[in-house]
């Protein structure tokens, strides 16, 4: 008995003492629910401990503590006991994803795809069905577009697309109220506001013309006059699936509700995800008699009161392009 005793101690130690050294990156999800047997079999699978018979013994004399859900990466030699430490701390993998100012609800489907986080296709149909989330500010919208707040999320693969769309609309909902467009959580012609927001975001990467360019629209919208923004063709054609990825002078006649050329005023919504810079220029144009504008081939845009002017800047950008 003495001797069987010591050499189960000598094997318990053996098991949960002697580190094991990861051949490589080791990703083991434990989803939800998951029980300390099942836990202590998917990383013995993976390679991380020795024995799912001592890690479970050990969690047993340790029950007081629960091991945390989610995704783990192993990359480094560890003893078992410090694997269960860190299932104790909930030591995760997150999986950042990168959200740029005026990514569509197609690009941050990819980006969430490329972070290995899901489909993009069963991202984009949470995007397009799960309107409730901003019902209450914009009860018109036909997507989440333009409410998926630009920003750096830290997601892990235990949460559902509801939760990576619903963490970004409340990162809306709170720059939105900071910069007063939502005011006791209500919006104020917030519909609006983020469909131009969101032209404007397409328009310029330079954040001190946004105002401008807004200023532009807005004055057209005033005279009634098309919009004329290619970034609403690129859309339509997105929607619809048929972008081959440039603008043609025939698809200016594309038929969509989402063609500024064809249809006057404003799109039936947003065509992007705009950032704070354009919502503000939104809600804030500048007060300017400018009608047109055009790339001056330097990042930046010339912009004009007449067509005759605004002709003259755009032969002076083909000049520019020429020259390059």
């Amino acid at each position: 008995m003495l001797v069987a005793v010591i050499a189960f101690g000598g094997w318990l130690a053996w098991a949960l003492l002697t580190p094991v050294t990861s051949e490589g990156q080791k990703f083991v999800l434990l989803r939800p629910g998951y029980s300390t047997r099942r836990i202590a079999n998917e990383l013995k699978s993976a390679g991380v401990i020795r024995s799912p018979l001592a890690f479970v013994l050990w969690h047993r004399v340790h029950r007081k503590q629960s091991l945390k859900a989610g995704e783990y990466l192993f990359d480094k030699t560890a003893r078992a006991l410090d694997v269960h430490d860190r299932l104790v701390r909930g030591d995760i993998y997150v999986h950042t994803v990168v959200i740029p100012e005026g990514f569509t609800m197609f690009d941050i489907a990819q980006a969430i795809e490329d972070a290995g986080l899901g489909t993009s296709q069963r991202f984009l149909e949470v995007a397009r069905s799960e309107r409730g989330l901003i019902s209450d500010l914009d009860p018109d919208a036909q997507s989440l577009e333009g409410y998926l707040f630009p920003n750096t999320y830290e997601f892990t693969r235990t949460q559902s697309m509801n939760d990576f769309a619903g963490a970004m609309v409340k990162q809306f909902r709170q720059v939105a109220e900071q910069i007063g467009l939502i005011k006791n959580g209500q919006g104020t012609e917030l519909h609006k506001t983020v469909t131009m927001a969101s032209i404007v975001e397409k328009e310029t990467a330079v954040p001190e013309e946004r105002a401008a360019v807004a200023g532009v629209y807005y004055n057209r919208l005033a005279r009634k006059i098309a919009l004329q923004a290619d970034p609403s063709v690129i859309y339509a054609e997105r929607l619809n699936g048929t972008y081959g990825g440039a603008l043609h002078h025939s698809d200016m006649q594309f038929q969509s509700a989402y063609n500024t050329y064809v249809h006057p005023g404003l799109p039936p919504g947003p065509i992007g995800n705009p950032g704070r810079t354009s919502l503000e220029a939104a809600m804030h144009p500048d007060k300017t008699d400018y009608y047109y504008f055009v790339s001056d081939g330097n990042g930046h845009h010339r912009f004009s009161r007449s067509l005759e002017e605004h002709n003259q800047n755009v032969a002076k950008l083909r000049q520019a392009v020429q020259r390059k």
